[in-house]
């Protein structure tokens, strides 16, 4: 009946993305994982392996659109010091413990950016993971190719301003790792941005003397 809601096939594919402990999922993706593993770290595909999360985030199945894969290592951050000797004051000693300041697919993005300079970064979804590496697929536009300068809908990423965006925090994963999901009193001196905001406290503005 037409009362009842009825599921597409993206939304069968998002619920069986939802429960990953399945056995077909489990299986789909220990499979996928050996494959990936034999493969280098950067990898250009020629189609979403979550096609329903890529459309989520942007994709779209035409020209211009690029999508990459990429594994980086899991874990926290060791510093890279000779010996693990830090030649400082004892507040600065740590190796082993520190995390990063920006999470594993920030990472990612920043790498498929760098591969593909004249590419422009539009998001980033998790795809697989091991005991060693994390898996994404990075959704890229060609901003100079003419279905995507005559789109309405993406031809904002041509613009300059947004060259290299996964750089400057401006991807979904870097906006999370600004702290820009976040509002309110606990979130106030994030914005526009933590250096700005304190910049802005810091500076103290005299009338000019005339």
């Amino acid at each position: 009946s037409w009362g009842r809601a009825r599921m597409g096939a993206y939304k069968y594919l998002a619920e069986l993305w939802k429960k990953k402990q399945s056995d077909s999922l489990r299986f789909l993706l220990r499979v996928r994982c050996w494959e990936y593993r034999q493969l280098p770290a950067l990898v250009r595909v020629q189609h979403p392996t979550r096609p329903d999360k890529a459309r989520r985030l942007g994709y779209k199945a035409k020209q211009g659109y690029v999508i990459y894969r990429v594994k980086v290592r899991r874990g926290g951050r060791k510093k890279p010091v000779s010996k693990g000797i830090v030649y400082g004051k004892p507040a600065t000693h740590g190796v082993n413990q520190l995390k990063n300041q920006r999470s594993i697919r920030c990472i990612a993005e920043d790498r498929v950016g760098k591969a593909c300079g004249a590419l422009r970064v539009l998001n980033s979804y998790w795809i697989n993971q091991d005991s060693t590496y994390k898996y994404f697929e990075v959704i890229l536009v060609d901003p100079f190719h003419k279905a995507i300068r005559s789109d309405a809908r993406i031809n904002w990423i041509c613009d300059p301003v947004h060259k290299h965006r996964e750089n400057r925090g401006l991807t979904s994963a870097g906006k999370k790792a600004r702290g820009m999901r976040e509002k309110g009193n606990n979130y106030t001196k994030s914005r526009p941005s933590r250096r700005a905001d304190w910049k802005r406290r810091d500076t103290t503005v005299f009338r000019r003397y005339r």
